[in-house]
Order: C-alpha cells, then structure tokens, then sequence
C-alpha cells in the first residue's frame, strides 16, 4: 500500500430490528434488536475478534448500539457515539409503507415520490454522503495504522460506498448490497481509499 499508514474502518449495518407491525421506523426511539438481532450482532463481533480494531462507534439510535455492544466488549472498548452515522430522515417514518397497503395508498403522499433522484421523500443522497464521509474520516484518523468499527444504518452505508467509490448516489433500494448485520469494509492507504471490502458474518 505504499508509504502511508494503513487503516481499516468497517461499516457495520444494525441487526434485525423487532417490528411486528412493519413500521417505517427511521429515527424514531423504542425500536430495538429482535433476538435474533442480538444473535446476529454477537456474530459480527466473533467475525472481528481477531482484527486490530482500536475503536467502536455508533449511530446514537438503539438498534446500532446494541449491535456495537458486543463488538467493543469483544476488544475492551468503550461505544463512541456519533450523530453522523444516524439513520436517514424519510417523511413516511412512523408508517406503513408495504405494497397495497399503509402510507402509499394515500394520495396526499404521492407527492413525496415525485423525484427518486434526490429523493423527494427524504433527506438528500447528498447530504448523507457528506455526513457518512465526515463519520468514516473521524474514525480513520482515530484508528490511524489500525481498524475503526462504525455502526450505522442500510441507506447511509450504500450512500457512504457508493459516493467513495465514485458511482451515482441515487439507486434501486432493491439492489443494495447491505444486508442485515453486513460488513462494508473499507481499506485506505494514508487518507486515501484503496479497496472495498463485503462480507456478512451471519449469512445471507
């Protein structure tokens, strides 16, 4: 890699949330790990138990510090909260948005889909890639010559890769790779980044 100091951060997405009724949940407080989110956030920790990781840090929502818990208790540090991993804002937060039923039958919210691009129902592509980037800076110069663990959320992780690797930010969300509790790794060589790594611990 050269002449300057190699750093790793992973960007871990939260495990599954419990949810019964299928709200979109957002940024909104109550929603924790399933049990199964707990099994699955044990096992990204087992995944890197035997890495160089120095620090550990969190999106302040329940779900993503419950998923780092196990992770930092693996390498004896302390969880780190940063606002700038937080979960996208979206207008349907709070709703049901399946297929045929919930907010998207309801007219006076067509209006929020008007543009993908942006996206209109949202916070902006680009200000998440901003944000997303100013988080993974943070943790690369804290860990500076070893790894970073940040723990976020699926749109700001596919937002953060796709802006670093330089691909259009506006996508099919059908068509991220982010699975629940999924490892987005990415490897810098000084400050600048040399490879994407993927990886998910508890299968797909």
């Amino acid at each position: 890699m050269g002449t300057e100091v190699a750093t790793t951060v992973h960007v871990v997405r939260h495990g599954e949330v419990y949810n019964p009724d299928g709200i979109l949940y957002g940024r909104l407080a109550g929603y924790q790990l399933s049990e199964k989110g707990r099994a699955q956030a044990v096992a990204v920790a087992d995944a890197l138990a035997d890495n160089d990781i120095v620090a550990v840090i969190a999106s302040p929502l329940q779900r993503a510090l419950q998923t780092a818990a196990p992770i930092a208790a693996r390498h004896d540090l302390p969880v780190g909260e940063d606002p700038d991993l937080i979960e996208s804002l979206n207008f349907f937060q709070g709703r049901r948005i399946g297929p045929g039923d919930g907010a998207l039958r309801d007219p006076r919210a067509w209006w929020q889909l008007r543009n993908p691009f942006t996206p209109s129902w949202g916070e902006p592509y680009k200000k998440i890639a901003v944000r997303m980037t100013t988080a993974v800076d943070k943790a690369r110069a804290r860990a500076a010559g070893h790894e970073a663990v940040c723990v976020s959320h699926q749109l700001p992780v596919w937002t953060l890769r796709m802006s670093l690797t330089g691909r259009r930010l506006w996508h099919d969300p059908r068509r991220r790779e982010c699975a629940v509790a999924s490892v987005t790794s990415f490897v810098f060589d000084g400050e600048g980044l040399v490879d994407v790594l993927y990886s998910e611990p508890v299968g797909p």
